[in-house]
């Protein structure tokens, strides 16, 4: 798709619906806009737009919008989508959160965030897995991603350390599939 072809408002939009859908997670959301539904880009261009991501400061979804806003229409569609991602969401939450508040204590509060919280994740688990699938034929990926999983999941290691030590790992494959293919 062509740079010129994404209006400004079709950015701050669809990263509004980003945020007033995204439950639990963005990213899921962001996916599905900006890969499936609109074709700004890539399932590849995504994927390494939230790996970048992942070691940015902040929340992954914003930086995801940035990056999509900057890459179909520069510094401006980047301001557009970012806005769209906070601007209304920020009110809404910030409301949200003075009533959570007031009223943490009522147990059918905690259910229902109980139940969304596992929506959630089943959603974080169901993109990741997509986001695998252009790669299901690369055992380099599956050896990245398994130990993402073991890192994170079984070992409880922070973010960080798992995204040095897979991102270590990944460089090594890739190289090393390099110098065999040559």
């Amino acid at each position: 798709m062509s740079a010129c072809t994404v209006s400004l408002d079709a950015l701050f939009i669809a990263f509004l619906k980003v945020a007033l859908g995204g439950f639990g997670s963005g990213v899921v959301w962001a996916r599905r806009i900006a890969v499936e539904q609109r074709q700004w880009i890539s399932e590849e261009e995504f994927a390494d737009i939230l790996s970048l991501c992942q070691f940015m400061p902040g929340p992954n979804v914003i930086g995801i919008a940035v990056c999509v806003g900057a890459k179909v229409r520069g510094l401006i569609g980047a301001i557009a989508a970012a806005s769209g991602f906070v601007l209304i969401p920020l009110t809404i939450g910030f409301l949200l959160g003075v009533l959570y508040l007031e009223h943490t204590h009522l147990a059918v509060l905690q259910r229902v965030l109980g139940g969304v919280s596992s929506v959630a994740a089943g959603m974080l688990i169901a993109t990741g897995i997509r986001m695998l699938l252009p790669h299901r034929r690369r055992s380099q990926a599956w050896i990245v991603a398994g130990g993402a999983i073991i890192g994170l999941a079984l070992a409880k290691l922070p973010l960080l350390v798992v995204l040095l030590g897979t991102t270590s790992v990944s460089i090594v494959l890739a190289e090393f599939g390099a110098a065999n293919s040559q």
